[in-house]
């Protein structure tokens, strides 16, 4: 995603195409780079029990997520579990912006399949829904920084239970009970 938004810029903006020059060249990573988008979303959905857990968590919406989007407010000591809805509402985006990127983004490409308004239409999509992706990123990456033991949790995978008992309690709460019955099994398997 970052080369597709780096290129993209070395592409969109003039001054800076013209500081790297190679233009099809970039145009050709930018587009190698889209084209593999899908890749480790598929890699993950065949192989990784832990990424299909989360997707089928990022999929569903509570009432406790629709009442932590109303008010800051209410987002103090909110049953939320592992993602928030914004995390969900991002996530979601996220998929939707990369499926019409990489839609237009071969329509751009293959044009000679396609009339002047389809492509005209495609441009206007793929460079649209760039920009928002673009904003929406900025946002996320601001919200990330100003949380460091988030920042610490997506580097490393892990997360104090401290913060996750205020940030994430149901998810926190969920944790601790899998690792109960996981000492209880042990000690079981022990006697």
């Amino acid at each position: 995603m970052a080369i597709c938004m780096l290129t993209a810029a070395a592409l969109y903006f003039g001054f800076v195409s013209s500081l790297i020059g190679y233009r099809e060249v970039v145009s050709t990573i930018h587009f190698a780079s889209g084209l593999l988008l899908p890749v480790p979303l598929i890699a993950g959905a065949l192989f990784s029990a832990a990424f299909r857990d989360d997707v089928r968590r990022l999929n569903r919406f509570f009432p406790s997520d629709w009442r932590w989007l109303r008010s800051r407010a209410s987002r103090i000591n909110a049953a939320v579990g592992k993602f928030n809805a914004g995390q969900k509402l991002n996530s979601s985006f996220v998929l939707g912006a990369v499926v019409l990127l990489f839609i237009s983004g071969l329509m751009l490409r293959y044009f000679g399949f396609f009339a002047d308004n389809t492509r005209n239409g495609a441009t206007f999509v793929h460079d649209f829904t760039a920009l928002c992706l673009v904003l929406v990123t900025i946002g996320h990456m601001s919200k990330a920084w100003a949380d460091v033991e988030a920042r610490t949790g997506m580097r490393t995978g892990s997360v104090s239970k401290v913060w996750a008992r205020v940030e994430h309690p149901l998810w926190a709460a969920e944790i601790e009970r899998q690792q109960d019955a996981a000492e209880v099994a042990t000690e079981s398997e022990s006697d």
